[in-house]
């Protein structure tokens, strides 16, 4: 790992933590924004020289509060913070501080984070957006993406939900019972969607982008902490771990996507899996289905299977035959159209998913299953073009090297045919009468 590597995963880390300290302290998202910005770009001249401070957070809290401070007093002419090099020295006041850092402390401030993001005065995706901005650092490039909207367009949601906040004169404070439940639903969201950035690699990465999906899992089991009883977090933190589980496996040496089904199960983390179908088990019988614990079914029918043809391909069509009555969408079909596939064929999929196209025509992967499935039934015409479309809409190296492969195996099978129908020819003009 590079030093700008561990600096980077130190910063991602500690940022929930530390942007909740700050925000207790100036009451004020874009104040504790920057005061964190000035702690990182002094991470980044201090640290490679010194080494990481014994606590990250507190180093970060410390110095992103003195320097903000610092800015107010620069502003009313008064006095200076001290000299660079005697600012990085703060072992004493970090340890200090350190000690006032214990887990019911750390857990209050990223919870109210979290859920000051999450204001029900807030449109759901102005509330989702400003979350992964605030709590989990995403780039508004890679939050549009989440969104599938235009930069410049998310920026301006993002900066009209600041604007809310800053104007409804929020109590910067842990909301109560009441509150946390009717906020609840968008802090999850919040939570999956910062696992799928990190767990697609969205950003155009050819690695999973590890920080983002361990941060999502934290984040979910302190959310679980809070609502011990909530089956729908039991199920979400069990969908995270449970796709986790196969990040070793995804990806071959190149970044190239490996399938579910031809990955190599041993590198699968049995650890996460048990764990996961723990907290599945434990949801069910609260009798109390969700869109989270029905994805989390289906994840640990799929993890359950110790060969891919162990799996059970009628369960989780059934599984996601309820997902689709509670939470109706063309992407749940298209998920459940595999399943119907490997279940009872190819013809059934398509058949299921063609209507489909008005809605998913600009899909990536609504694409790619069609091309497969074509393939499948031997239309091999009809499934390349389905693959020239699904390449253009590659979001990532890893997706377009996955398409790739299925358009070069379309085009030995054509080669080889046609060598075929050569060699069957008659011979003509070899011969005389």
């Amino acid at each position: 790992m590079s030093e700008l590597d561990w600096i980077g995963a130190a910063l991602a880390s500690a940022r929930p933590q530390v942007m909740g300290a700050l925000l207790r302290y100036f009451r004020d998202l874009d104040h504790a924004e920057e005061a964190f910005q000035e702690a990182s770009l002094r991470a980044l001249k201090t640290w490679p020289a010194k080494g990481p401070p014994r606590d990250p957070a507190a180093w970060l809290i410390f110095v992103g509060r003195n320097a903000a401070l610092d800015r107010v007093r620069r502003d009313r002419r008064l006095q200076e913070l001290p000299p660079e090099d005697q600012l990085s020295d703060i072992e004493d006041a970090e340890a200090d501080m350190a000690e006032r850092l214990d887990n019911s402390h750390y857990r209050d401030d990223v919870l109210r984070l979290m859920f000051v993001c999450c204001q029900p005065e807030l449109p759901a995706t102005q509330q989702i957006a400003l979350a992964l901005r605030i709590v989990s650092g995403l780039t508004v490039k890679e939050i549009a993406r989440a969104f599938l909207v235009g930069d410049a367009a998310m920026e301006q949601r993002i900066t009209r939900a600041k604007r809310r906040i800053a104007n409804a004169g929020i109590e910067y404070a842990v909301p109560d019972a009441v509150e946390r439940a009717e906020r609840l639903g968008a802090v999850a969201a919040m939570i999956y969607l910062v696992f799928n950035e990190g767990y697609s690699a969205s950003g155009g990465e050819a690695h999973i982008r590890r920080p983002l999906c361990e941060e999502a899992i934290r984040l979910g089991r302190l959310l679980l902490g809070l609502f011990p009883s909530e089956p729908e977090i039991m199920g979400l933190l069990a969908l995270l771990l449970i796709q986790d589980s196969r990040a070793a496996a995804r990806l071959d040496g190149h970044g190239n996507v490996i399938l579910l089904d031809d990955q190599d199960r041993n590198l699968w983390d049995r650890n996460k899996i048990a764990e996961g179908l723990v907290l599945v088990a434990k949801a069910i019988r609260h009798r109390n289905a969700g869109p989270y614990q029905l994805q989390a079914a289906i994840a640990a029918a799929h993890a359950r299977a110790a060969r891919p043809e162990n799996t059970d391909w009628e369960q989780i069509d059934s599984l996601y035959q309820m997902l689709e009555k509670l939470d109706p969408s063309p992407v749940v079909t298209l998920n459940r159209a595999v399943a119907v596939s490997k279940a009872r064929g190819p013809d059934a999929a398509l058949a299921m998913i063609e209507p489909l196209a008005p809605k998913l025509q600009g899909y990536f992967h609504y694409l790619g299953v069609t091309g497969a499935l074509l393939t499948q039934l031997g239309r091999a015409e009809e499934a390349r073009i389905a693959f020239d479309r699904a390449i253009a809409l590659a979001r990532t190296p890893a997706e377009a090297a996955h398409i790739r492969m299925h358009l070069d195996r379309l085009a030995a099978q054509s080669s080889a045919c046609d060598a075929s129908a050569r060699r069957s020819e008659p011979v003509v003009g070899k011969h005389k009468a």
